[in-house]
């Protein structure tokens, strides 16, 4: 039987992606396979890193008594971990619920778009500043649609400007959401506000991590 290592399991509201200001259901899983320099998360990375071994049920049973029907599996990076198509797959076995995947853009996401109820993905494309845009797999572009979104962190001008170059060689405006979020504390988000004027960039939208705005930004469990 799979144990998943999860790091924290708690309800709160979406912070970011489509459903920001929803309630949901979040498992944070622990690992990740890269090392984005404006990680807000790097703890759940960390070996030594506190996690209870839970197995599918012992998930499915936090989650139906939760009675919160968004499930968002985060982490880390979710999608590295063994199970995980067994678990989507159990949860969305219950029309009831909604399962979005925050995933880092490095992970094949072919196996869980051929799930026979597939989730949303809230993908992160890593941009120069965060140091891992060489590790991303642009196949996975090609597999967004309009109820996933693509997530550009963006901590300077060259972030924004790449990130437009991404959304045109990939064709990506009006096939998937497209957020821009500032890195907290880097950037003024404004800043994002004015590019997108400048460039007349129309059904791309600027989202401030809600959850830091609410809380204290490194606060848990939030």
């Amino acid at each position: 039987m799979n144990k998943y290592q999860v790091a924290e399991k708690f309800v709160s509201i979406n912070g970011e992606g489509q459903r920001a200001g929803e309630l949901a259901v979040f498992i944070r899983f622990k690992g990740c396979n890269l090392n984005c320099g404006y990680c807000d998360t790097a703890w759940a990375n960390e070996a030594e890193c506190e996690s209870e071994e839970l197995s599918k049920e012992e998930l499915l049973d936090y989650i139906r008594n939760t009675g919160v029907k968004n499930i968002t599996l985060t982490g880390g990076e979710p999608l590295l971990r063994e199970g995980m198509p067994e678990l989507i797959s159990a949860i969305l076995e219950d029309p009831f619920y909604r399962v979005e995947i925050e995933t880092n853009g490095s992970v094949d996401l072919t196996p869980y778009v051929l799930l026979p109820e597939r989730p949303a993905f809230t993908m992160d494309y890593k941009l120069p500043g965060s140091g891992m845009e060489d590790k991303m797999l642009t196949d996975n572009l090609e597999k967004l649609t309009k109820r996933d979104t693509v997530k550009f962190v963006v901590g300077s001008r060259a972030d924004m400007e790449r990130a437009l170059e991404v959304t045109e060689k990939y064709n990506l405006q009006g096939r998937t959401a497209i957020y821009f979020s500032p890195v907290f504390g880097r950037i003024e988000p404004a800043e994002l506000v004015n590019f997108l004027a400048e460039n007349k960039l129309n059904d791309m939208r600027v989202q401030i991590q809600m959850h830091k705005v609410i809380w204290e930004p490194d606060k848990r469990r939030v």
